[in-house]
């Protein structure tokens, strides 16, 4: 139960932080050595993450004639790293890239990419420029977060503080990004669930779901409310003393 307990932490906390979920996952469960890293536990996690994030957004998912607009960008965003990431998995190039030497540099690239884009001005809201172009150059760059390391909620708020938006509202498209995809996520594994016959949901799957949710709901409305007042300065400080600590471990 303690390792559910730290990986619903880990996920909840990681997947909406501009950080990278899966090399912290990767990280750990290597490290600690887990029994309960199986794909149940997975599937169970990220549909905590999924349900946490439908239900902080939930007035502008229910207000759907209103953001009906709003949701095909969204939903044309995601199109980009589904497929891609489709493709990694059905050719098994992904486990390729879960390596130390990989998520390390990752790690720090795109933090670095991270500070940079935080320089840019603040001119576009989402309300009124978050238009199909903008989607697709966001959803274009979100293929990159399937490399363990790059972090997605981290290249979407680059992408959308290149493009101008301001803090919230770019951590708010990520936010809303990850719907589709989680989406997706959720129902690859319950596929894979169903065709190895191991769709037997315990009550260690339903802690993992609700623990997930409880620290995804935390985090997401902690985020918002402290990308309102600061910068991403913070994240960007972690993922460098991370990435550092991680190519050490990997060249030594």
């Amino acid at each position: 139960m303690i390792e559910v307990f730290i990986l619903s932490i880990i996920q909840g906390i990681t997947e909406f932080l501009p950080v990278s979920s899966s090399s912290h996952l990767i990280i750990i469960s290597e490290y600690l050595n887990f029994e309960n890293r199986s794909l149940s536990i997975d599937v169970s996690l990220h549909i905590g993450s999924f349900i946490a994030v439908i239900t902080y957004f939930r007035k502008d998912i229910v207000n759907f004639i209103k953001n009906k607009e709003l949701f095909f960008k969204i939903f044309l965003s995601s199109i980009p790293v589904m497929l891609t990431g489709f493709v990694l998995v059905k050719f098994e190039l992904i486990n390729q890239l879960r390596n130390f030497q990989v998520i390390g540099w990752t790690t720090i690239i795109f933090g670095i990419l991270l500070y940079i884009s935080d320089k840019f001005g603040i001119e576009n809201k989402i309300d009124n420029n978050f238009t199909i172009k903008s989607a697709m150059i966001i959803g274009i760059l979100q293929i990159f977060s399937l490399i363990p390391g790059v972090s997605r909620s981290g290249i979407t708020i680059t992408a959308a503080r290149i493009l101008k938006f301001n803090r919230y509202d770019s951590a708010k498209i990520s936010f809303l990004l990850s719907i589709p995809t989680l989406a997706a996520v959720s129902f690859y594994g319950f596929k894979n669930l169903a065709i190895s016959n191991n769709f037997d949901f315990s009550i260690l799957n339903l802690t993992s779901i609700l623990l997930s949710f409880i620290f995804s709901l935390i985090t997401i409305k902690f985020f918002l409310n402290y990308i309102r007042n600061f910068n991403l300065n913070i994240f960007v400080i972690y993922r460098i003393i991370l990435g550092i600590f991680l190519l050490t471990i990997a060249y030594l």
